[in-house]
């Protein structure tokens, strides 16, 4: 797919590790021109060096996505620097254990403010630019945890449920501004974010259980389909929750019947 993003600028958020920095070396590898930011403002310029040494086609800053201002001028600063808007992806994220009744308020607040907070900011502040570029896509990083309820994340949870409801509002108010926004939905990811969890051993045989395809995803395979939806390849979708989960919200909870009778059986 070489050459397919030649001459699109694409702004990524949480770009410094996991899914963000794997989708700007998707973007990079097809010949889009890059301006990257995360609260790691070292190792998002760390990134932008290794994708392009010259930093003509990839840039970067430290950016707090709380901060509406600070992402309204890191949108812009992306329009500064290389002439147009054509692509946003809005990917900083967090977590937080706890079940509604103990969760410390500060934890609800921060992750209500970096994954759903900061993608209102960050729609907010591309919709403009983007219709002065002629149109182009908003791709939000939701989850499957925005589709369905998990046990003890009661702030992720909410928050990723709002992204996916804002994602189709945008796709439907600008759509005939030439703007498609759509939300991609991972499932259990290694990432910088997810290692702890997956460090554990009881957690990765039930994840190697219950996801069909027997393991959890790699952070390229969630960038492969942003760049499908940023893409003139989806040109007619609009407003969809991509799910990239290895098939685990396809099951519906109950016992694994195969393997049960089966195991019966014998």
């Amino acid at each position: 797919m070489a050459g397919r993003f030649d001459g699109k600028v694409v702004l990524i958020t949480g770009a410094a590790s996991g899914i963000g920095a794997a989708t700007a070396r998707r973007f990079a590898g097809e010949g889009a021109r890059l301006w990257l930011g995360d609260l790691d403002e070292e190792g998002v310029e760390a990134l932008a060096k290794a994708l392009d040494p010259s930093g003509e086609r990839v840039g970067a800053q430290g950016l707090d996505v709380r901060d509406m201002d600070g992402v309204d001028a890191f949108t812009q600063a992306a329009v500064d620097r290389h002439g147009r808007l054509d692509v946003v992806f809005n990917n900083a994220g967090i977590g937080a254990y706890g079940q509604v009744q103990d969760l410390d308020p500060k934890a609800w607040h921060d992750v209500i403010d970096v994954d759903l907070n900061s993608v209102y900011y960050g729609c907010r502040s591309a919709v403009p630019r983007l219709k002065a570029s002629g149109g182009g896509a908003i791709i939000n990083t939701a989850s499957i945890s925005g589709t369905h309820g998990d046990y003890g994340l009661a702030a992720y949870n909410a928050a990723k449920g709002g992204v996916l409801n804002m994602t189709r509002t945008v796709a439907i108010d600008h759509a005939r501004d030439g703007i498609r926004t759509n939300a991609v939905c991972p499932g259990p990811i290694e990432t910088a974010l997810t290692a702890p969890l997956l460090a554990s051993e009881e957690l990765m045989q039930v994840y190697r259980e219950n996801i069909p395809m027997g393991r959890v995803g790699r952070a390229e395979e969630i960038a492969s389909v942003v760049a499908f939806l940023a893409s003139d390849d989806a040109s007619y979708v609009n407003g969809a929750a991509i799910v990239v989960d290895g098939g685990v919200t396809s099951w519906t909870g109950q016992n694994n019947f195969t393997r049960v009778l089966e195991s019966g059986s014998r």
